[in-house]
């Protein structure tokens, strides 16, 4: 568990990782669709957020749905995500 680490133009992979405390600056943050990582009192400064593998599968699945009639469903993913929906 990295705690009080700072990345400076690093590519850091996330799947399955704690962070706490860190600083991530000019950094591409790599997602897997994996165990999903947790971030406590991090801080992010001008970085890339990349999704490989089954993460990019996912997101590639929903922009489908989107282009097929499915706007409604994603928009509401979305929502529930931001929390637009309390």
């Amino acid at each position: 568990m990295p705690t009080l680490t700072m990345y400076n133009h690093e590519t850091v992979a996330l799947d399955g990782e704690v962070f706490s405390d860190c600083e991530f600056r000019g950094c591409r943050l790599v997602y897997s669709g994996g165990e999903a990582p947790t971030f406590d009192g991090c801080r992010f400064d001008d970085c890339e957020w990349k999704f490989d593998d089954a993460a990019e599968r996912t997101l590639a699945h929903l922009r489908v749905v989107w282009n097929n009639g499915g706007k409604g469903p994603v928009q509401a993913m979305i929502k529930e995500i931001t929390g637009g929906g309390r």
